[in-house]
């Protein structure tokens, strides 16, 4: 920076990245601590209910579940290739591949949707008086599906915010924060302007005059996208979401076999 008084003077505010994945695997450990549970809880129930549980998961379509396996599989994949696109600086690609994560995780909550509306048209669900004709057994066992796979859900609608809002942060323009310091208002205050511009370059409107309580002024400098103008944090932020992603996807690795293929 020039030691003129009135240059432009930045204030960085770097980022910590690994303090950031250490958080991240703070909170992902908190998360296994409460599935961890509940498939202690799975495990308890179905040593106590074995035939019950084998017949009530050969209610479940295993058809769906495996599809919805395939999707989360899948979206795995492609957000990892959105990490490694974005690494690359290959900005559109990662956009491309964090779309298509979203979509994915969107036809899983479709045929959730659908699994779940066919159960409760037929009167499985807890609480029902369908259900309560059935064993104990049984009744634990859909009690277990409706509360594990609807937790699971709820994680992938949230991850699939997560991931929404990685895809707007990594599509806007980047942007940088500077700063006037005071010595460079003092030469401006009074006998100059401050301009506002549009993206064109065209003139907006003006601040003609400075408050004495002024002290200093954030300039937003906008850039066009650029390998070099690639946001640093979006990649540590689009990590993190990706190892919540992958969770997701490896619980219900555990889920699925518990519920539809014990049969």
């Amino acid at each position: 920076m020039s030691n003129h008084s009135h240059a432009i003077v930045a204030h960085k505010h770097p980022s910590d990245f690994v303090g950031a994945k250490i958080g991240m695997w703070l909170f992902l450990f908190t998360e296994v601590l409460l599935f961890g549970g509940l498939f202690i809880l799975y495990g308890v129930y179905r040593a106590k209910y074995p035939q019950e549980f084998h017949l009530a998961a050969a209610e479940l379509d295993t058809f769906i579940g495996a599809i919805n396996t395939l999707f989360l599989l899948t979206s795995s994949l492609t957000v990892v290739l959105s990490i490694e696109s974005l690494q690359r600086g290959k900005r559109k690609l990662a956009l491309w591949m964090l779309a298509i994560t979203i979509l994915f995780g969107l036809g899983f909550m479709v045929n959730k949707y659908f699994e779940w509306t066919a159960k409760i048209h037929h009167g499985i669900y807890p609480g029902s008086p369908e259900l309560l004709n059935h064993s104990g057994g049984e009744i634990v066992f859909y009690n277990l599906y409706y509360t594990m796979t609807g937790l699971h859900g709820l994680h992938v609608l949230i991850g699939m915010g997560i991931l929404a809002g990685m895809f707007y942060f990594i599509a806007r323009r980047p942007r940088q924060k500077e700063s006037l310091d005071l010595e460079a208002l003092e030469k401006i205050r009074g006998n100059s302007r401050l301009v506002v511009l549009a993206d064109n370059g065209n003139e907006l409107g003006t601040i003609s005059n400075l408050d004495d309580d002024v002290c200093f002024v954030d300039v937003q400098i906008y850039y066009e996208h650029g390998k070099e103008r690639l946001d640093p944090r979006n990649l540590i932020k689009l990590e993190n979401s990706g190892l919540y992603w992958h969770l997701v996807d490896v619980i219900w690795i555990f889920l699925f076999p518990l519920f539809y293929l014990i049969t």
